[in-house]
This record gives structure tokens, C-alpha cells and sequence, in this order.
């Protein structure tokens, strides 16, 4: 999630509208599953409820929709190593991953490289991110995130096509489970309006614990190394939001889109490692 792409999602929902953002109370399973759908993928999902509730469940149900991406991702970077190797398999799995979110994270490493690396005040590193071009901190920074998830994956794919699979869906989902903890209550939004001021502040501490165990707990039972990938992508992501925090005053759809490419290519790099 990030990017002005994300921005005009928000303004604009699929099947969204202004009755749907005043609905109001507690957001049902369904309203967080179609939220977290509609607006971190490609799929055409209708996103009948549209205000804090459902965005702040959306947050927590972001995990299932990179069990989605990275299982397709995974399939997809497994078919291309068979045939034609690691390094084949690990484009695959970037490519895929990619189209399937619009490359809106993406887009959000490159955004918020460019504004941190302004050394500006907040409000004018605020307004670099917004700007459509990418400067050469971005440029820079999603080059060597891109070569490391590769680099990353290539190698485990060179152990076997089903190992590579399976760090592209640990990797996806980590990066999703990162969401949570950039929307916690204590984490104000860096500026009104579009979706991160949506999301912002709106999981409880308790819950993104429960989600990161949860998701911990889960690969590890896959393969005890992939469990400690992920909470090491977490961490990764933590990191970086606490500067941004306190560079920015808050998160924003970049900010947030930058924390899922984090953690996971840190969750990568660590699977890789270990």
C-alpha cells in the first residue's frame, strides 16, 4: 500500500460509496477481507464498507492477502527455476509479486527513500514523496532492494524449486504482517487524507502481536529457519518505521507500501542466510 496510486484507490473504491464510509461500529470479517483485497492487489474485489473500522481490520487481515500474492508468486517462480534456474525463478517471483499489487509498494520504497534522503523538513520531504518522478535516492535504493530479493531467492531456488516457493510466500506474508505495526494507536498519520490517514492508528497493540505470532508460528512450522525470517522481516520494518515516524511525524500509503518491501526482503535475506 503506498504510493498516489493507493492514494487514489482510497478516493475512489470499488464498490465504495459515501453511505458505505459512514456505516460506522465494528468492521465484520468480510468488510476487513474485501478492504485488505481491494486496495493491496490487483483483483477486482468490491470493498463494500469503507472507513477506519474496516481499514484498521484490513491491516490485520493483510497476512491472508500475501499467503495470495506469494502463493502465486511462489507457483510462478517455482515453474521458471525448473526450467530455467534460480536466477530465473527469483526475477519470476519479483515480476509476479509486482503485477499482482501494481507495484504500489514498490513504489512506496522509491517514494520514501527520496524523502528521507531530502534531508529537508517534514513538510517539504512530504511533498518530494508526493511528486510523480522518482529521484536518485529512490532510484538507487529500489535498484539494490530488487537485486537482493533476487540474489535471495535465486539461492534458495538453486536448493530446490519448492524451497524457493516457499520463501516467497513467507516473504510476502511477513511483508503484509508488517502492516499492523505501522498502523498501531500510537502511530499518527504524517499528513490528512488518502489511505494511510485511513489506516493510520487504528490496530491495537495486542492484535499486531497476535497477528506476528501468528504468522511466526506458521512458517515455522514449515521450516523452523523460515520462522525466525519472518519475525527478522518484522524487526526490519520496525526499524524503518520508527525513523520515518520520527522524520515524518507519522506514516503515509508510501511510508506503509515501504514497510512491506522491508520486511520482506529482510525476511528473504535472512532465509537465505540461515
Amino acid at each position: 500500500m503506498s504510493g498516489e496510486d493507493a492514494e487514489r484507490t482510497a478516493g475512489s473504491p470499488e464498490g465504495g460509496s459515501a453511505a458505505a464510509g459512514a456505516a460506522g461500529g465494528p468492521a465484520r470479517v468480510g468488510d476487513g477481507v474485501r478492504f485488505a483485497f481491494g486496495t493491496l492487489t490487483v483483483l477486482r474485489v468490491r470493498v463494500h464498507r469503507w472507513d477506519r473500522a474496516a481499514g484498521g481490520a484490513a491491516m490485520l487481515w493483510a497476512p491472508a492477502v500475501g499467503l495470495v500474492v506469494g502463493g502465486a508468486a511462489g507457483l510462478a517462480g517455482a515453474l521458471a527455476a525448473w526450467r530455467g534456474g534460480g536466477l530465473l525463478g527469483g526475477v519470476a517471483v519479483v515480476a509476479v509479486g509486482a503485477l499482482l499489487t501494481r507495484g504500489l509498494h514498490l513504489d512506496g520504497v522509491a517514494d520514501v527513500a527520496d524523502g528521507l534522503g531530502s534531508g529537508k523538513p517534514a513538510g517539504d520531504a512530504l511533498r518530494i514523496m508526493k511528486q510523480s518522478d522518482i529521484g536518485p535516492f529512490g532510484v538507487l535504493t529500489l535498484l539494490l532492494l530488487m537485486l537482493a530479493q533476487v540474489a535471495a531467492l535465486a539461492g534458495e531456488f538453486a536448493v530446490s524449486p519448492g524451497r524457493g516457493a516457499v520463501a516467497a510466500v513467507v516473504a510476502a506474508v511477513a511483508g503484509r504482517a508488517a502492516l499492523a505495526w505501522g498502523c498501531l494507536r500510537s502511530v499518527p498519520a504524517a499528513r490528512p487524507g488518502g489511505l494511510g490517514a485511513m489506516v493510520a492508528a487504528t490496530v491495537r497493540p495486542r492484535a499486531a502481536v497476535a497477528v506476528t505470532v501468528l504468522v511466526a508460528a506458521a512458517a515455522a512450522a514449515v521450516r523452523w529457519q523460515s520462522g525466525v525470517a519472518a519475525v527478522a522481516g518484522v524487526l526490519a520494518a520496525g526499524v524503518l518505521l520508527r525513523r520515518c515516524v520520527r522524520r515524518f511525524g507519522g506514516v503515509t500509503g508510501d511510508v506503509l507500501g515501504a514497510l512491506v518491501e522491508t520486511s520482506a526482503t529482510a525476511a528473504l535475506v535472512a532465509a537465505a542466510l540461515l
